[in-house]
């Protein structure tokens, strides 16, 4: 079990964003806005873990213990990021939004589902909202150990959002990392997180020549995907930064038919 100690801070994770912009022309928007919203998140946190928020500490952190309350105060503050560094569309809502107030807001963060999260709809603000509030309740958090077959994150619940393969030995280890909470754990090296499939015919790996530590893991059961970031190839990768990246690998898998597991935070 890796847990918690494997993650970047957010600052750590809004200069890769930066960074990575400056070297993938097709990826520079979503990136920097990317960095502006980590920044954000990274406030977020810092105010919670200086406050008086309930922390939880321990495993099994379930979805409906964001609570709407801790996190509508900073409803107002993520709109006028949205507004300034967002995309045209995110940007507009995010002026529908700011008026609307408290009420209003607590009811996206009372709606709130991982599996829905993504750019194009309401969850992208509560999603930012929620991925702090989640690492903050899981601050110092003793996760169970995992056999390596499960296939959602041991300390939320939620869906994995990447797979990473760290060093080990000779070789590399396998870990999901959560889309919510940022938990990693390890995970069996050939297996499906959708389905379980386990036959190595079935799981095809898919490489683009910009990107030699990014590929794609697809299973040809269930047509679904995540994108793999090799730290054995690239130790400076930030791996949910550097997901976000992949767009051209993304795009290839969904217009050959496999559906990604799990959208990142920017609906990708």
């Amino acid at each position: 079990m890796l847990g918690q100690g494997n993650r970047a801070s957010w600052e750590a994770r809004a200069a890769r964003a930066e960074e990575l912009a400056a070297k993938h022309p097709f990826a520079t928007e979503v990136l920097r806005f990317y960095a502006s919203i980590a920044r954000y998140q990274k406030t977020v946190f810092e105010k919670l873990s200086s406050g008086s928020a309930v922390r939880r500490v321990g495993a099994n952190l379930s979805l409906p213990e964001l609570d709407p309350a801790a996190l509508v105060p900073y409803f107002p503050g993520l709109l006028k990021v949205v507004e300034k560094s967002g995309p045209a569309a995110l940007a507009a809502r995010a002026r529908e939004l700011a008026p609307r107030g408290e009420r209003s807001w607590r009811t996206l963060l009372e709606s709130f589902r991982p599996e829905t999260s993504g750019i194009e709809t309401d969850s992208f603000f509560v999603l930012t909202l929620a991925q702090p509030y989640a690492e903050y309740l899981l601050t110092g958090a003793t996760l169970p150990e995992s056999g390596g077959s499960q296939s959602t994150c041991p300390a939320c619940g939620a869906s994995p959002a990447v797979v990473v393969l760290r060093p080990e030995g000779d070789g590399g280890r396998r870990s999901l990392l959560c889309s919510l909470c940022a938990t990693e754990w390890n995970y069996l090296r050939s297996r499906c997180p959708a389905c379980g499939e386990e036959k190595h015919g079935s799981l095809p790996v898919y490489r683009a020549v910009q990107f030699d530590y990014i590929r794609v893991d697809a299973c040809d059961t269930c047509h679904t995907y995540l994108n793999t970031i090799d730290l054995t190839k690239n130790g400076l990768a930030v791996p949910q930064v550097d997901e976000l990246a992949a767009i051209p690998l993304s795009l290839w898998a969904e217009e050959h038919g496999y559906r990604k597991l799990q959208k990142n935070l920017m609906g990708l």
